[in-house]
């Protein structure tokens, strides 16, 4: 594959609209070039799916995974509770990246949060979502009320 100049726009150009516009295009026809899509169709994919990572990246750099390690805690004396109030607040139920967007900022590891799925039993999932239990909503008002 030789490497062509990027096609469209300087993604530096564009507004953040566009940008996550394009971005989730990239990501949604993604598939469709890898398996229909010519070598030259695939090879412009990429560069620009990749350009508009990196940008993203950059004016964004704590709203991925790859800014973790830059993150505090929030300083909350019980982050487990913090979380589980959090999904509280919002209803009961979240999307299961906003969770893990939640823990990360609450500087909860993954192993942590992933033992509220089980013997606790704080979590439950539904599809996509995780949905507290009686028990973690009850652990969520337990948090509230000691504040």
């Amino acid at each position: 594959m030789t490497t062509k100049p990027p096609t469209g726009r300087p993604v530096s150009e564009l507004t953040d609209e566009e940008l996550e516009h394009q971005g989730k295009q990239a990501h949604d026809t993604r598939n469709w070039v890898f398996l229909h899509g010519t070598a030259e169709q695939f090879e412009n994919h990429t560069t620009r799916m990749l350009a508009l990572e990196q940008e993203y990246l950059r004016r964004y750099p704590k709203r991925t995974w790859q800014g973790f390690e830059a993150r505090r805690p929030m300083g909350d004396s019980d982050p487990v509770g913090a979380l589980l109030t959090f999904i509280n607040d919002a209803g009961g139920r979240v999307h299961k990246l906003e969770l893990h967007q939640a823990a990360r900022d609450l500087g909860l590891q993954r192993d942590v949060v992933a033992e509220l799925y089980g013997p606790k039993g704080y979590i439950v999932t539904d599809r996509a979502d995780r949905v507290l239990t009686d028990v973690g909503r009850d652990r969520a008002r337990d948090v509230v009320a000691g504040s």
